[in-house]
């Protein structure tokens, strides 16, 4: 299978170069969802990608968690900002589980991001007895993948793109 030849929405995608880069790396991931008012909200949020799932922590006052109880689907993207950008699109429901203590993919993004020192650090902040953590983890639905010099919005080959918007 050439995953450069797979469709913009086959899960499949994440196989991509393209996207086990940004799924292991450290850009930001975007999650869009819709706030308990109707209105779009997203954010930017550190993640860990199991293999399977995209997964962040947060903490149980966050008002996301009762905004992804009842209107569970989202969007994330993952890009860079460097030429040509490199995009990750992941479309799925939020599954919203309670845990005590940390939740160990929140403590595997710290110290991906943060490196092993500093993410100690992080993690020994808030790591205290009692605590309560939320793990949001969403099975990605719908991939897409845009490196724009092989897979490019709108499904157009290099040449198209390049044409666009010239008379």
């Amino acid at each position: 299978m050439d995953v450069n030849t797979l469709p913009q929405g086959d899960v499949r995608l994440l196989a991509h170069e393209v996207a086990q880069q940004l799924l292991s790396g450290t850009e930001l991931a975007r999650i869009a969802y819709v706030a308990a008012d109707g209105t779009p909200r997203v954010f930017p949020t550190m993640f860990q990608w199991t293999g399977e799932e995209w997964v962040m922590g947060t903490f149980p006052r966050s008002a996301k968690i009762a905004a992804l109880h009842a209107r569970p689907d989202v969007a994330i993207t993952i890009d860079t900002a460097s030429f040509p950008p490199q995009q990750l699109l992941l479309r799925g429901k939020a599954e919203v589980t309670d845990v005590e203590g940390v939740v160990p993919e929140y403590a595997q993004a710290h110290y991906r991001y943060a490196g092993p020192e500093q993410g100690a650090r992080n993690i020994a902040e808030v790591d205290k007895p009692g605590l309560r953590m939320v793990r949001i983890a969403v099975r990605p639905t719908w991939v897409g993948v845009l490196d724009f010099q092989t897979r490019l919005p709108g499904g157009a080959t290099p040449d198209e793109f390049a044409r666009r918007g010239r008379s």
